[in-house]
């Protein structure tokens, strides 16, 4: 028997945990996190690993522990130079020296005596109690349950990729699929279809690995932003009249508005443009609508059937499908329990991300009352505060 039972160990999940511990509103042995990898942040690791990337777009003070110069002091007790620890005006932290900070503060926390490898099959609420069942059959009962769940595992893939992977067996892969192939052993040359923060630092990681054989092909001018929204988001300016809006279908509406999607930092587009010119890396507009295999080779085409470039892989960097994670379980649990959803499947949840009768959310399945922020580390950090805040 559990207080928490969390569904989801990635940025978000741990946050929540994180906060739930610091705040003395659990002991570890009240706390399950139910997670389908074996390490806490496994899948966060695994993706950013895959585009190198080395600093993380958003700024120090946004982490996963409590205190918001947490990840600063850190960097000091380790006694790291700030200047390879930070980057920039924003002071954004180095990948490594976040995820140090992150698996610290796991350790401290003792967060993994509460993991539980699986996948949820089903969850109900019984005699004021959670019963979660797992996959492999495995049941966890709690008096709460957070459900801590993204879009990682639902990948964009345009329809002609789709039918080019199926029909032609071709070397087409999104970047985050589960079961990626090793880079080395696609064939070359690339081809990377997308125009934000993930396509670039994709193209940078394969021209330092392959110059010369790597082309990335968007569909729009590069979308120049700090951020992937405005930081007036992350507090009351712009979070107070998003909460007066009582149409949700107006909220989604605006959240898409503001949110700076396919978008990149400056400073990932000025080396961009540097491996560009050193003619390590080729850049073109057009969209693909058709493609086929001729002598060995992708050709991709345009919707009147002209070539617009051949390649030896196409690796798609095109996002996530904003669709409800977790539908095929979530659905049973939304109509036995009637919680309130929007037009767009999402749920409906009071200030404090109240969902249901002991249910709460964070991430993704939060965006309708906290706006685009929510699927992100400052999301996650607040809406961790809003739950704990209202115990």
């Amino acid at each position: 028997m559990y207080k928490w039972i969390i569904v989801g160990g990635g940025i978000q999940g741990i946050t929540m945990a994180s906060f739930l511990r610091k705040q003395q509103k659990a002991s570890i042995d009240e706390v399950a996190i139910v997670d389908p990898h074996a390490e806490p942040l496994e899948n966060w690791k695994r993706c950013t690993n895959l585009i190198s990337m080395p600093y993380l777009r958003s700024p120090v003070v946004h982490h996963l522990d409590v205190h918001p110069l947490s990840l600063q002091a850190f960097v000091k007790n380790n006694a790291t130079d700030e200047s390879a620890a930070f980057y920039g005006r924003f002071k954004r932290p180095a990948l490594s020296m976040f995820n140090e900070h992150c698996d610290h503060l796991v350790d401290d926390l003792q967060l993994k005596k509460g993991w539980v490898q699986g996948r949820v099959r089903t969850a109900e609420r019984i005699e004021n109690k959670w019963h979660v069942e797992l996959q492999d059959g495995k049941e966890l009962i709690g008096e709460n349950l957070v459900l801590a769940i993204g879009i990682s595992e639902q990948p964009t893939w345009p329809d002609w990729a789709k039918l080019l992977k199926k029909e032609a067996h071709a070397s087409v892969h999104h970047i985050f699929e589960a079961n990626l192939p090793k880079l080395e052993e696609m064939a070359r040359p690339f081809t990377i279809i997308g125009g934000g923060i993930t396509s670039v630092h994709l193209a940078l990681k394969l021209t330092a690995m392959f110059p010369g054989e790597v082309t990335l092909l968007k569909r729009h001018p590069f979308r120049l932003h700090d951020f992937d929204s405005d930081p007036a988001w992350l507090g009351p300016k712009n979070q107070l009249s998003f909460g007066k809006i009582a149409c949700y279908q107006t909220r989604r509406e605006q959240i898409k508005q503001v949110r700076h999607k396919g978008s990149l930092p400056r400073d990932l587009y000025i080396k961009l443009r540097r491996s560009v010119r050193q003619d390590e890396l080729l850049i073109m507009d057009g969209q693909v609508q058709q493609a086929l295999v001729k002598n060995g080779r992708l050709q991709l085409e345009d919707e009147q059937g002209r070539l617009i470039h051949q390649t030896g892989t196409v690796l798609l960097a095109t996002g996530f499908r904003p669709a409800l994670p977790g539908k095929q379980w979530l659905t049973p649990i939304v109509e036995k329990h009637e919680l309130p959803c929007a037009e767009c499947g999402y749920p409906i949840v009071s200030k404090s991300l109240q969902w249901g009768p002991g249910l709460y959310v964070t991430g993704a399945l939060a965006e309708l009352e906290m706006g685009p922020i929510a699927r992100n580390i400052s999301g996650a950090r607040q809406a961790a505060e809003r739950i704990v805040s209202s115990l």
